[in-house]
């Protein structure tokens, strides 16, 4: 099954704990409430996940260890049917947890990751030569110019998403990742923080001069695309909100469905909005991302 995968994703699983229905995000000193609590696999396994429920071959190149947070998300991703052939095994503790505040509008974390050095995804990218390999964050400087070099020769569409930076453009290998891939999709806090620009409009202009298909998520406002001088919206879907971990997750699944199918930018963009905007709607990132039949049945509602 690995040898047939369309995307190599290289990622650090997460374990959720979410607080969400918060009316408020926590300050020190004082107590919140949440209205509801859930245990869960978070970050690429969300990613994983949904793509795996779209119909996509995805291949997750991921470490675990010894500890009982990775045997959590080891049986989740077996329930889910996703492919182990590029799962690390270790025997020592490999934790990655993130404590999730969620409010309907956005969230924040507060996470713990075991100093673990992932292992290379250069080897399997040179063997299987994906259609398409997923960098979950922003990844710059020299360690990674060989990675972005074997994406190249594989002839594989390099997707890079951003999460939380301190990095800007003036932080040394920055513009020249941003250059190396064919997509970067950050949100629009993300794009902000990266480029220092004033408005999402003008962040997605600067990183376009860079990469060639900028993607900036905007939450409850849709997603901004810009491909050299041509921007293009496209509105999110209305949904009651419910907890939006892992919605840029599986917006990503989404956009990809339709990317790696050759579909207008315009569709792909709906894509992603769709499978974005339906995990809202149960706690945890992947607990509601859509199969491709029920993304094909919003739209068909979309457009009627």
């Amino acid at each position: 099954m690995t040898s047939e995968i369309e995307i190599l994703l290289w990622g650090v699983y997460f374990y959720d704990l979410i607080f969400a229905n918060l009316s408020e995000a926590p300050r020190l000193g004082e107590e919140v409430w949440s209205g509801s609590f859930e245990l869960t696999p978070g970050g690429p396994f969300t990613t994983a996940v949904a793509m795996r429920r779209l119909g996509l071959r995805v291949g997750w190149m991921c470490d675990f260890g010894n500890d009982s947070f990775s045997q959590l998300v080891l049986e989740a991703a077996r329930r889910e049917g996703i492919d182990e052939g590029l799962f690390q095994y270790h025997p020592r503790p490999v934790r990655r947890i993130s404590a999730v505040f969620s409010t309907p509008q956005d969230r924040g974390f507060l996470s713990y990751v075991d100093d673990v050095p992932q292992t290379s995804p250069i080897p399997q990218i040179e063997q299987l030569q994906p259609r398409c390999v997923f960098l979950p964050q922003l990844y710059y400087g020299d360690a990674y110019d060989d990675l972005f070099a074997a994406a190249r020769r594989a002839d594989s569409l390099l997707f890079m998403d951003c999460q939380a930076t301190q990095a800007t453009l003036e932080t040394p290998g920055v513009a020249e990742a941003l250059g190396a891939v064919d997509i970067f999709a950050p949100n629009a806090t993300e794009a902000l923080q990266v480029t220092g620009a004033a408005t999402v409009e003008e962040a997605a202009a600067r990183l376009a001069e860079l990469a060639p298909l900028v993607v900036v998520k905007l939450g409850a406002e849709g997603v901004l695309a810009r491909v050299g001088q041509r921007t293009v919206r496209v509105p999110a879907i209305p949904v009651r909100a419910v907890d939006t971990t892992g919605a840029g997750d599986c917006f990503n699944a989404g956009f990809l469905y339709s990317y790696l199918r050759e579909a207008p930018l315009e569709l792909c963009l709906q894509s992603g909005s769709i499978c974005g905007g339906l995990s809202t709607t149960a706690v945890g990132g992947s607990a509601a991302a859509p199969t491709a039949a029920e993304v094909e049945a919003y739209r068909v509602g979309l457009s009627s």
